[in-house]
Formats: structure tokens, C-alpha cells, sequence
């Protein structure tokens, strides 16, 4: 009936029928044999430790104690009937009393056995107890699920718990699975990788991770699972990768220039950074290869990325095709169009923008003269993809904050012509090293790690509410110096959950310590029309108002050079990624620059960090190593939708040498035997067919 026994629906497991099976779909998201035999425990408690009934104290949490049941008796009657055991060894009695389950008490916890009690110690009265707790009898039962020294406990729900399908249920649940068809379970991994690391069989790993016999093993059972987790996300994106570069054919760039070479002698302001120079040199030789480049540049705020794309798409123009460049909102779309639109004149290329607010008017000029090739560089937001662009020869197409947009997105532009343009993602998101292998391992890195020349490390302090006076101080002096202040709040409004300054009331409070004319403000926020908040922003930029008071939504896409600083009111309620983003706002210029951390008195551990970390240093990749550490790979990223982050045992800001062994196993692979058609390798071209046949599946339904 079904290939494996492992592929059982649950309902035809004893103890689960229809309800039980639809629950846990519902709230686990597992439905066969296998999928709950890889629903792993979260944590474990460790039972090696035994206590002897005066050494408790109310304060332990959780304790198991061997003694005798000396006595035992039914007290009260219907609902308030309980049973109450007399539980004793050698230094003491205490009491064990059920409220529920009290047939189950009657026939299996008999007088003068003797038992391990399991539970949190209660005083009162100054006596011990526990109220129901686990017992097992003493000494314990072995067996493949026996002995148990570390007891699993699973992530279960309030519906399921209602369902006794509380921790309890899904360990009984997998131990009948694991009891019945666990000799069913198939390796996935070659043996001579398995022999390389000394990882434990997938049977035993199955085993010791909901069944740990000891530590040493439950070890030795997390990384078998944490590798091959590890190992076949590298599989999946290198073979993409590879895939990728036999199928696609890339544009050959062989040509630098009139269009670079004059941009570089005469126009461009500044000296290039030794990083920049670096990364304009992988990108010309990816695009010599013939064939399609997908490289992702990683930059601080601030770095210098938009000039490396700009000469890039400069390069594209030189060789005869027209280039590209998506950013996700329309204030970074207009942020990059005039950026280099100033750089550049009519005569060396012809730029255009495209947004979802140009007019039909400005866009059938706009697809015509697309067509036509009179257009070199396009910047746009998701407006690009639409199918009425057309584009007469694409070369090259740069998506800027590449994570902000769906896989399905991006391929849009690149089917944009018939030979695949080239591909530059850019971020200014610094992502630790981890999570670019896990996220991007399909793509060729650059990283561009110093900052323009004559550029001023920013100055971060921390100040807290009762210093408030002190910060409007300096807001003066700097002002009075010509220079322009961001004051960013997270909220818009006052809201009756959270207790923070809210933009509304900063505005009123800015408005007494500023009083007009001496400042202009300009106020910026999500929820106004768009032409109400670019006419805000433009008066800021043209130096009209001193003062910004925002939201959020000037995170990225506003370059002031003269804005010297940026206070960010309830600094504790913001992640470290998006403070960092914040602060790149300042430091634009040759001038000093700052960020003021403002915050409440009373601080969390994880919020005092977050601060801490700020005040402590700029760079962006340091950063982002304590931001994965302290949220996890998906919030820093926003990429759970993707799958490529749905990690069941690894941790990314932990098992970094797990990863690296993981992805230079595989690169290693593909180098030795690139169609994986050695029969060592039979089970991972299995794994990848059944992978392509499933994507596949998945378009067509």
C-alpha cells in the first residue's frame, strides 16, 4: 500500500485515529510515521541526579527521589476526591497526591513498592510533596527506549494538550513507531562520509535523540542529524549553482570601454576603495566566462556598493546591452536614480526610472524607447517585472536589498532575455558568514569591507530617559553648526499596549524645547500618501527643515550628507540589524557624525546587549553575528518563507564548523564525480531526482 511503513498516514497508528491524526497536522504540520519520527525533542531534562527526601528544597525545580509507598489512601469525595501516597526512604517521608488519573494511581501504584517520584517539590506546612508526579518503578525497565537518564520534551500546543497529546503523548506516540518499524529506517548518507566524520547511523541517531541512553550519545545523535541537515542544504543550492552555470549561458563582457573609462578618469569624485576594486575585478571576470554570473555584494551602509554597480552596469552598456537595477520601495528606487543620474550625463548613458507611480504618459514613452535600446540604465521597484517591460537587449540586472523579494520576483527579470542577463544581488545588511552559506551558498560572494576614504567612524552613546535635556543640548549645538538631525520613534501613535514615546507626542514635546521659526521639522511616516511623504523628505534634503522626525521608513533610502545625527527613541525596542540600518543614515559626510541610543531606565539582558554591542562598535558583520546569536536566522532575514532556513536541528550561530564541514564535503563531491553517477554517490542523486521531480510537481499544481 505504501512504499515504507514509514510513510503510514498516523491515523492507522494506535492511539491516534482521524481527530488525533488531523490535529496533529493541523498543529505539528506531520502527517505520516516518518514526519512525526523527525518532530525531535527541544530540550530534555536530565534525571542522572537523585535526591534524598532532606536534601529538597522548594526552590529545585524538578526532582526525582527513589523511596517506598508506606501508605496510601482515597480522601474526599466525587470532585473533591484525591489520592494521598506516603512516600518514604532512608531521611525522610513527604506526600505524593493526585487529583486526576486516580484509577490508574489505584492500580499501578501498589503499597510497599518502590518507585522513583518525578515532579516539582512543594512546601507546606513544613513538609514535602509532589503533586502528580511521574513514577516509574525502581530499578528502571531496560529496552531500546529504556533507562532513560535524559527525558525528551517536544514542542506540543495548548489544542493538542487538550487531546493528551501533551510531551507525554508524542514521546509514547514515537516510542510505538520507533518500537514497531524502526529497523525500516534507511541511511541517506554515503558510507564513506559517514566513516570521514564518525557519524552514528541514521537508525541510532533516530534512537538516541528521542531516547538518549546518555549524554555522550545524545551528542553523538545530534550531530549525525545537525551534519545531514547541514550537508543536504548544500547539496540542493551547489547542485542549483552548478546546474546553473552548465544550462545558462552568459553575455560575454570583454569590452571595457569609452562608457567605464570615461566614468572612471573624469567623473567619478572619489578614489576607490581597495575592497571596491576588488570585487569591480571578480565581476569582470565572472562576466568573461560565457556563462550566467550570480554574485551577491555584501557592503556595510555606506560602503560604497551603488558605485560598484554602477560601473557594472557602465561595463554592460560598453558590451552592447542595456542594464537593470530593482530596489524595494520607491524611496530607494529614487535614492538610486538620482545618485546616478548626477554622476553620469545623457552623453555617456541615457538613465530612466520606472516606478509604480510614473504616468501612463512617462511609461509608453518609456517601453518604447526600452525597446528601441535608446535607454542604457533603468532603475525601478517591482514595477520592472511587469510584462509590458521590455527590455531590447538585457545584460545586466542589479536587485538591491535582494531579500525583500520573492524567488519568483527576480526570475521575472531574467527571463527579461533570451540569453540570461548576469545577475548582482546587493545588501547592506551584513549577514554572518553562517547564514550567506546557508542562504546564498548558490551564489559567488564579495564582501567590500572598508569604507570610503576620509570617512569618520560614528560616535554611538547610550543615553537614558532622564537625560533627555542633555540630548536636546546637543541636538543645538549641532544645528547651530549647520548641521541636520533624524530623530526616529517606533511608534506612530500612542498605543495602550506599549508604554513609548510616540511620534505624535515627540513632535509636540519638539515643538516646545525648538520653538518656531528658529527649526522646521519635517515629519515622515508609513501611513502618508506617498507624495505627501517624498515633498517631506525633499525639504529635508535640501536642508528646508534641521529636523527629521520619522518612522522607521526612512531606514534605508535617504542620503543627507549634512545630517549629522540620528537619536532613536526607544533604542530597546528596535533589533540590532535595523539599529545599525538606522545609524547608517549619519556618517555620509566628512563631518563627525553620531547616534544617540535613547532608552527606558530598566533594561532586559537581550536589550542591554543590543545597546551595549551599538555603543561598542561599527561594524556591520560583528554585529550581525550577536543579532543571529540573540534571534535566529529567520527574523534577521525575514526568510522563513524561503525553506531554506526551516532548520529542525541546526543552529547557525552555533554549528558553524558542522556547516563548513557540510558544504566543503559537497564541494568536494561535485569536484570528484560532478553527475554524482558513482555508485558511492547513488543515494544522493536519488535524494536530488526525487527533490527535482518534487519542485516540478509543486509548479504544475
Amino acid at each position: 500500500m505504501f512504499a515504507s511503513n514509514l510513510d503510514t498516514p498516523l491515523v492507522y497508528l494506535k492511539g491516534v485515529g482521524p481527530k488525533r491524526a488531523e490535529l496533529l497536522q493541523k498543529e505539528l504540520g506531520v502527517t505520516t510515521y516518518e514526519q512525526l519520527l523527525n518532530h525531535y525533542p527541544f530540550r530534555y531534562i536530565d534525571r542522572t541526579r537523585f535526591y534524598k527526601i532532606n536534601e529538597l528544597h522548594p526552590d529545585l525545580p524538578l526532582v526525582q527521589v527513589i523511596g517506598k509507598v508506606s501508605a496510601k489512601e482515597i480522601i474526599g469525595e466525587k470532585h473533591k476526591k484525591r489520592i494521598l501516597v506516603k512516600f518514604t526512604d532512608e531521611t525522610g517521608t513527604m506526600e505524593l497526591v493526585w487529583f486526576q488519573s486516580l484509577k490508574w494511581v489505584e492500580e499501578n501504584i501498589l503499597r510497599g513498592g518502590k518507585y522513583i517520584a518525578f515532579g516539582k517539590p512543594n512546601l507546606f506546612n513544613h513538609s514535602f510533596s509532589i503533586s502528580h508526579p511521574d513514577m516509574e518503578l525502581f530499578p528502571r525497565q531496560a529496552g531500546i527506549t529504556g533507562n532513560l537518564t535524559l527525558q525528551p520534551i517536544y514542542n506540543t500546543t495548548e489544542k493538542l494538550k487538550k487531546s493528551f497529546l501533551d510531551s507525554k503523548g508524542i514521546q509514547k506516540l514515537i516510542h510505538l513507531i520507533i518500537e514497531l518499524h524502526i529497523n525500516e529506517v534507511r541511511e541517506t548518507l554515503p558510507k564513506y562520509i559517514l566513516e570521514k566524520y564518525k557519524l552514528v547511523s541514521r537508525k541510532e541517531a533516530l534512537i538516541q535523540i528521542h531516547f538518549p541512553r546518555d549524554t555522550f550519545k545524545l551528542q553523538q545523535a545530534e550531530r549525525r542529524l545537525k551534519f545531514e541537515e547541514l550537508f543536504f542544504i548544500q547539496l540542493q543550492l551547489l547542485h542549483n549553482k552548478q546546474l546553473r552555470s552548465l544550462k545558462f549561458k552568459g553575455a560575454l563582457f570583454n569590452e571595457v570601454g569609452e562608457k567605464i573609462n570615461t566614468f572612471y578618469n573624469k567623473i567619478l569624485p572619489f578614489e576607490l576603495t581597495n575592497a571596491q576594486k576588488r570585487v569591480i575585478k571578480e565581476i569582470r571576470l565572472d562576466t568573461q566566462r560565457g556563462v550566467q554570473m550570480n554574485r551577491l555584494i555584501q557592503g556595510d551602509v555606506g560602503s560604497g556598493k551603488t558605485v560598484v554597480a554602477l560601473m557594472s552596469m557602465l561595463l554592460a552598456n560598453d558590451n552592447g546591452y542595456q542594464a537593470c537595477m530593482m530596489a524595494p520601495t520607491e524611496i530607494l528606487a529614487r535614492q538610486h536614480y538620482h545618485s546616478i543620474a548626477s554622476l553620469l550625463n545623457d552623453d555617456l548613458a541615457k538613465v530612466a526610472i520606472l516606478t509604480g507611480n510614473t504616468t501612463k504618459k512617462q511609461r509608453t514613452l518609456l517601453h518604447e524607447q526600452l525597446e528601441a535600446g535608446e535607454i542604457d540604465i533603468l532603475v525601478g521597484t517591482h514595477a520592472l517585472i511587469e510584462d509590458k517591460v521590455r527590455f531590447k537587449n538585457l545584460g545586466l540586472v542589479v536587485i538591491d536589498e535582494q531579500h525583500r523579494f520573492g524567488v519568483e520576483q527576480r526570475a521575472k527579470l531574467w527571463r527579461k532575455n533570451i540569453v540570461p542577463p548576469h545577475i548582482l544581488v546587493m545588501t547592506a545588511t551584513p549577514i554572518p558568514r553562517t547564514l550567506a552559506m546557508t542562504l546564498y551558498g548558490d551564489l559567488d560572494v564579495s564582501v567590500i569591507d572598508e569604507l570610503p576614504v576620509g570617512r569618520k567612524p560614528i560616535e554611538t552613546k547610550h543615553l537614558f530617559e532622564g537625560q533627555r535635556l542633555r540630548m536636546f543640548g546637543f541636538m543645538k549645538q549641532e544645528i547651530a553648526k549647520g548641521r541636520q538631525v533624524y530623530i526616529v520613534y517606533p511608534l506612530i501613535k500612542e498605543s495602550e499596549k506599549l508604554d513609548l514615546l510616540n511620534l505624535e507626542e515627540g513632535v509636540a514635546q519638539m515643538r516646545d524645547q525648538f520653538p518656531l521659526p528658529d527649526y522646521q521639522i519635517s515629519i515622515v511616516h508609513g501611513q502618508m500618501p506617498n507624495a505627501d511623504k517624498q515633498y517631506e523628505m525633499q525639504r529635508f534634503i535640501d536642508g528646508k527643515t534641521q529636523i527629521m522626525v520619522a518612522t522607521t521608513v526612512i531606514e534605508v533610502g535617504v542620503n543627507v550628507p549634512n545630517a549629522s545625527v540620528m537619536v532613536i527613541e526607544n533604542a530597546e525596542r528596535f533589533g540590532l540589524s535595523q539599529l545599525h540600518q538606522l545609524r547608517g543614515r549619519v556618517g555620509r559626510g566628512a563631518e563627525q557624525s553620531f547616534c544617540i541610543l535613547m532608552s527606558a531606565a530598566k533594561l532586559g539582558p537581550n536589550s542591554k546587549l543590543r545597546l551595549d554591542t551599538m555603543v561598542k562598535t561599527n561594524n556591520g558583520f560583528e554585529i550581525a553575528e550577536i543579532d543571529l546569536q540573540l534571534r535566529g536566522p529567520g527574523d534577521i532575514t525575514g526568510t522563513q518563507q524561503s525553506g531554506v532556513l526551516e532548520l529542525k536541528m541546526a543552529n547557525l550561530a552555533k554549528d558553524q564548523i558542522i556547516l563548513q564541514e557540510a558544504r566543503n564535503t559537497v564541494i568536494e563531491l561535485f569536484e570528484k564525480d560532478p553527475m554524482l553517477s558513482s555508485p558511492d554517490n547513488s543515494l544522493l542523486k536519488t535524494y536530488l531526482d526525487k527533490r527535482t521531480r518534487a519542485i516540478a510537481f509543486d509548479k504544475i499544481s
